[in-house]
């Protein structure tokens, strides 16, 4: 362990649908450990998500998860909700990392050496592994959000702007949820609200 430099990879995943959290996994990775098929989430079926993700958490040096809710999201806006996941899921880490290397454009303030990389989940396999982390945490979530909302099909789509999630919400409102501040959703509560009035 000692003199190696510990990196940390940091994605995210849920930035766009209109309900449920944000989350954010930040990995640091075995060397002597390699694990095989890292990619970008988004690359990669579910099934190949759902092998992988136990296969990271096993292997990894160290790894966490974490969440910003709906209301902070409403409250902060989505960007900066998506930056405290980050932030919270770095500072769970069992371990401190030297160097934290995260996906897209910006990086949380951890107080750690950051670098922010366009593509990152698809360059670097550390923020391949906390890209899978992030999603098939986040999927799991959004099953246990459906059992609790069935009628929007939370479980097809993971809250995501489809048809289906639309109509379900034209059908039966906003839920608790629900992001108020995604314009959807906004302009929904507003014509509801025009409706009563």
């Amino acid at each position: 362990m000692t003199g190696t430099i510990l990196i940390c990879g940091v994605d995210e995943a849920g930035r766009g649908p209109l309900a449920g959290p944000v989350s954010a996994a930040a990995v640091i990775l075995d060397e002597a450990n390699p694990i095989e098929g890292l990619a970008d989430s988004k690359k990669l079926s579910e099934k190949q998500r759902d092998l992988l993700a136990p296969v990271i958490r096993e292997r990894a040096l160290a790894w966490a998860v974490a969440y910003a809710e709906v209301g902070e999201i409403d409250s902060l806006n989505i960007l900066q909700a998506t930056l405290l996941a980050m932030k919270r899921a770095v500072l769970a880490l069992p371990v401190q990392p030297h160097q934290v290397l995260v996906d897209g454009l910006y990086c949380p303030k951890t107080g750690i050496p950051s670098e922010a990389i366009v593509k990152g989940d698809s360059k670097v396999a550390a923020i391949s592994a906390a890209s899978i982390l992030a999603k098939t945490a986040r999927d799991e979530l959004m099953l246990q959000l459906h059992d609790q909302y069935p009628h929007y099909g939370f479980a097809v789509h993971k809250g995501y702007p489809t048809a289906v999630h639309l109509a379900a919400l034209r059908e039966h409102g906003v839920s608790d949820v629900h992001r108020r501040s995604f314009k959807p959703v906004r302009e929904l509560l507003q014509h509801s609200q025009q409706n009563i009035f």
